[in-house]
């Protein structure tokens, strides 16, 4: 029997403003899609945070036994700087900035996406289309739309009929927007816009003579307009409807919008069962913005290369701090509460490395199932991350008072222990102890070794000055000494 048939997942969809049971379409399979990265520029910390989300929840779902299709875009075509219809395509302007190829652009920052993404543990999707590899499929689609009446196009352009859908469909029920309002809202069109009302969306533009990326359709040479290669992608891989359609908050309006009007006007339902946001990552309070100056990339935590954290940090560090947060909430990085994050990680790994010499007894003096049943109810419950975080901590405490001999434990309860903070740790949350590495280090242990017994040596002969000295020396690379009732040992702080 898989967990999936005992746990009862719950999940906040966005489109209804509710929690739901989580029930996918086909019993024990689950596709979900992602929106992906546009790949004209170093891949901004809260996007990592989006990502890890849906991460998490990936890994979640395949522990609970789902077989899982994940598939997570590439923006490679680029889409206009404000989003809309008018400026330049982002990675052209790259490419034409750089003197590069936009293929070129598109490649070294596709690159750097994964390794950051690798760096942060993330396990890859099982698909991870580019939307130039998807042209064609956008050009049927649009055919389709404009056949059902829903687009008209206009000197070499087709924009989606907003007004015209909403007579029979419902524009703006994920966002919670009414179309009224926005007319009543919208300025007069531009004389130069050619667009029926201002909250029409292109689905393919005509390109003009400096345009560099570009394909031939039935309209003329052009490109299509953002939102529709998600469309033509996740109804690719996944069927006009499936299960999880994700992505940051701020793509709910317009851009998944968009998304649910495309594909209801092309195949007169709806494309998506459960719609999941994760919200914004901010920096010491504000808005993270290349403009202002308040804002960090990835590798400059991890090298600590910056002007804005004291040290750096790991990337598993990192990772265990976005967990610490719903990923529906807003989380507010900072030097402190990533030096807490520290503590707490270091903390935790520490008790991890400690359970396989914990002494059993023969009988447990804590129930632990109650225990494991309370991580996997944080989990059910909308991916609650910060929840199963405090349970893991209750296990730490659990853990140390067996250390000093006031819980016991048997040899059973000790190997489900040790499996269950596994799963819940590295599988679920995909921290990754870095330190184990060098704890199994044999170079490291002999080095250490050696330190301890000269150290043991000193303070049998009452040398407590050499004694110390060498405790603080460790102390100060980063090698902590635990004295305890069965000798010295060490860990990595």
């Amino acid at each position: 029997m898989s967990l999936y048939q005992t746990q009862k997942l719950k999940v906040y969809n966005s489109l209804s403003g509710e929690k739901e049971v989580f029930e996918p379409l086909s019993e024990g399979h689950v596709g979900m899609y992602v929106c992906g990265p546009t790949v004209y520029s170093n891949v901004h910390l809260g996007n990592c945070r989006t990502f890890m989300s849906f991460d998490m929840i990936f890994r979640y779902l395949k522990h609970l036994g789902y077989k899982v299709r994940y598939v997570r875009n590439i923006t490679d075509a680029g889409h206009l700087e404000n989003d809309a219809e008018d400026g330049e395509d982002k990675i052209a302007k790259k490419a034409r900035l750089e003197q590069l190829e936009p293929m070129e652009v598109v490649q070294q920052y596709t690159l750097d996406f994964h390794s950051i993404l690798q760096k942060f543990n993330l396990l890859p999707p099982s698909i991870e289309p580019t939307a130039t590899g998807h042209i064609i499929e956008q050009i049927e689609i649009i055919k389709n739309i404009l056949e059902k009446g829903y687009a008209y196009e206009i000197n070499g352009s087709v924009y989606f009929d907003v007004e015209k859908f909403n007579k029979t469909n419902e524009y703006g029920k994920l966002s919670g927007r009414k179309l009224e309002d926005m007319i009543a809202n919208t300025r007069e069109l531009a004389a130069q816009d050619e667009k029926k009302s201002p909250q029409d969306f292109a689905l393919w533009k005509k390109a003009e003579a400096q345009h560099i990326m570009r394909w031939p359709s039935p309209w003329g040479d052009g490109f299509p307009g953002w939102h529709l290669e998600c469309t033509a992608m996740s109804t690719k891989y996944l069927g006009e409807t499936f299960d999880i359609h994700g992505g940051g908050m701020d793509l709910k309006f317009p851009h998944h919008e968009c998304e649910i009007a495309q594909a209801e006007a092309c195949n007169g339902h709806a494309p998506v069962k459960y719609w999941l946001h994760a919200n914004m990552l901010t920096l010491n309070g504000k808005k993270m913005a290349k403009s202002t100056g308040n804002n960090i990339l990835p590798n400059e935590m991890f090298s600590g290369e910056n002007e804005i954290l004291s040290k750096p940090y790991t990337p598993s560090v990192v990772r265990f701090f976005m967990m610490q947060a719903h990923y529906t909430s807003i989380l507010d990085l900072s030097d402190e509460a990533l030096a807490a994050s520290e503590k707490g990680f270091q903390k935790l790994m520490d008790a991890i490395d400690s359970m396989e010499n914990l002494t059993t007894s023969p009988s447990s003096s804590f129930n632990l199932e109650e225990w494991k049943q309370k991580g996997y109810d944080a989990m059910n419950d909308d991916f609650n991350t910060p929840m199963l975080t405090a349970n893991l901590f209750e296990a730490v405490k659990r853990i140390n008072l067996i250390k000093e001999g006031k819980e016991t434990i048997t040899e059973k309860d000790k190997e489900l222990f040790i499996e269950s903070m596994h799963n819940f740790v590295f599988d679920i949350l995909g921290l990754e102890n870095q330190n184990s590495a060098l704890l199994n280090s044999d170079k490291l242990s002999s080095v250490v070794g050696l330190l301890i017994q000269l150290r043991n040596e000193a303070r049998a002969n009452k040398d407590f000055s050499t004694s110390d000295k060498i405790r603080d020396q460790l102390a100060g690379m980063g090698i902590q000494l635990n004295d305890g009732k069965d000798g010295t040992t060490f860990s990595l702080s």
